[in-house]
């Protein structure tokens, strides 16, 4: 027996049980997927981790000396926390637009080399004004890492596989918040080289960034129809462009007018900008912010002293972190198996307004009011959710799509702009009564939008099976994203189906599958095809 077999077997015991690879996945699709797993979602996971151990360094910096050192006082925290988002802000939708039209492995990757060295720069600010100007650039070099990873994450994966990576890639989030707290905490009492603990900090979080983006540049593969990676063959590159084609997702459709009216013209829109940034911001107590860690911090014993020490508040302040991975691993799972994405969301929503109705009472135990942070932090893990079901709904519309999950990402910001400078003041730590009352009200809102959400995929559902009965074609081959534009061919041609290679079919789902695939499609498709010939 090998050294590694007990390692292949635990692998392969996983896989089963997870449901990673479906059982009915080729051999080739199989390898395919894990070169997927691998260099996208691989690079991007390594990405958003190192961005958010670059951005949760301050959180820690801030309790473990940099207070004092910078003589920050008052509502500094929130206003440094906020120049970030302006400059994030800023560049955030003009970013995602041209993520679809640069080179991505060279253009994310030279962003996250950007924001390392402005982190490894924090390092050495001697005062509050360099401290805003620095964190500005590391906001606005920033830009690109969530959404832009995340566009291309879901730009390679078929629905049924899009859950669980989306938890992959969210839980690299509370993992980098975490290593953050553990590397502040591992440096506690370091003062090598005239720099003091908190500046070391910041010193290591830009050592293991820059390597990550250099990893990126070798490896990261872009989008499926742009790829020209030399690590997929030809026919995996096509394979990997006609799987997701099969699975309903379509073909970039450029860039044009159309574009502002498809989006504004979607509920998809409206429903999960608002739906993702109040579930989003709800947990703001919990979610790697100052409200957990300034709780810790000032909490005494009987005799007036600290009850923890500044390593003991940035390990335990890791706790709601830690909690997120597995919650949003386990509900990913569910979800896909489950195929629908607002159970969990539901779950989480209920978690989110007890936790916060806890801490808006506050007059409670100790226990009473770790656990309702803990509930947080669970509550937490189901957010990538938000984007999934996004994605899925917007499968049909590549740009209308990378929109809408950069709104979402942008009014969010805005959203940690405002919100944190008006109802979390850091001169109002560790109490944040108006920041507790927001979340309950934000955790009630959400709640009434999930069945919104549900009500209009569920009508959309039922009007493309009308639709694809009047086209003849069989509701379970195509996506029902597909319905406006069956519908607009359908109406193009009064009533009539457009006749392509003796086979009727609705020329927008023709234009899906071009003549030079159309054999391959016939073989994946021939009982489908059988059928349409019968009549």
């Amino acid at each position: 027996m090998g050294v590694f077999t007990p390692l292949k077997r635990f692998f392969a015991w996983l896989d089963v049980v997870s449901g990673w690879y479906p059982a009915d996945m080729s051999m080739e699709e199989r390898n395919l997927v894990r070169k997927i797993d691998a260099m996208v979602l691989g690079y991007c996971c390594l990405a958003f981790f190192t961005k958010y151990l670059d951005i949760s360094a301050l959180n820690y910096a801030y309790v473990s000396g940099m207070q004092q050192d910078l003589g920050l006082e008052g509502n500094q925290l929130n206003y440094v926390n906020a120049v970030y988002q302006v400059g994030y802000l800023l560049f955030q939708i003009p970013s995602n637009i041209l993520i679809t039209r640069l080179p991505s492995q060279y253009y994310l990757p030279t962003a996250e080399i950007m924001w390392g060295l402005f982190t490894l720069g924090t390092a050495f600010v001697k005062s509050y004004n360099q401290l805003l100007a620095l964190r500005f650039f590391v906001g606005f070099s920033a830009t690109a890492c969530y959404v832009g990873c995340l566009h291309i994450v879901n730009c390679w994966y078929k629905k049924s596989e899009l859950g669980r990576r989306n938890a992959i890639y969210f839980s690299a989030m509370p993992l980098g918040t975490m290593i953050a707290g553990y590397i502040q905490g591992g440096l506690v009492g370091v003062t090598s080289g005239g720099l003091q603990a908190w500046q070391w900090l910041f010193i290591v979080c830009a050592i293991i960034t820059v390597p990550v983006a250099v990893i990126g540049m070798v490896f990261f593969p872009d989008v499926p129809e742009k790829t020209t990676s030399r690590w997929f063959t030809e026919k995996e590159k096509i394979m990997a462009f006609e799987r997701l084609q099969a699975d309903g997702f379509e073909r970039s459709k450029g860039l044009s007018r159309a574009l502002v009216g498809r989006v504004l013209r979607s509920w998809q829109f409206y429903t999960f900008v608002v739906m993702g940034n109040l579930f989003w911001l709800a947990p703001y107590a919990a979610a790697g912010t100052p409200p957990f860690l300034l709780w810790l911090q000032g909490l005494t014993d009987s005799s007036g002293a600290s009850k923890y020490s500044e390593s003991a508040i940035n390990d335990i302040g890791t706790a709601t972190s830690v909690v997120s991975i597995p919650s949003a691993l386990v509900t990913a799972m569910y979800s896909d198996w489950r195929r629908n994405r607002w159970e969990m969301m539901l779950f989480a929503g209920l978690l989110m307004l007890i936790g916060n109705v806890l801490l808006l009472v506050w007059n409670v135990s100790f226990g009473t009011l770790f656990a309702a942070f803990m509930l947080l932090g669970i509550a937490n893990g189901p957010g990538n959710l938000v984007v999934v079901w996004a994605a899925e709904t917007f499968a049909h519309d590549l740009e209308a799509r990378a929109i809408t999950l950069a709104t979402i990402n942008a009014t969010n910001c805005m959203l940690y702009l405002v919100v944190p400078l008006g109802a979390w003041q850091t001169k109002d730590a560790p109490r944040y009564f108006a920041g507790y009352v927001s979340s309950v009200c934000m955790s009630a809102v959400q709640l009434v939008l999930i069945p919104i959400a549900i009500i209009y995929q569920r009508r959309d559902e039922k009007k493309f099976r009308e639709l694809a009965t009047m086209a003849g074609i069989d509701p379970l081959t195509f996506g029902s994203e597909a319905s406006d534009e069956i519908e607009r061919e359908i109406k193009k041609h009064g009533g009539e189906l457009v006749v392509t290679d003796s086979v009727e079919i609705p020329n927008a789902i023709a234009e899906a599958y071009p003549i030079e695939h159309e054999s391959e499609y016939r073989h994946q498709h021939a009982k489908e095809f059988e059928m349409l010939e019968k009549a």
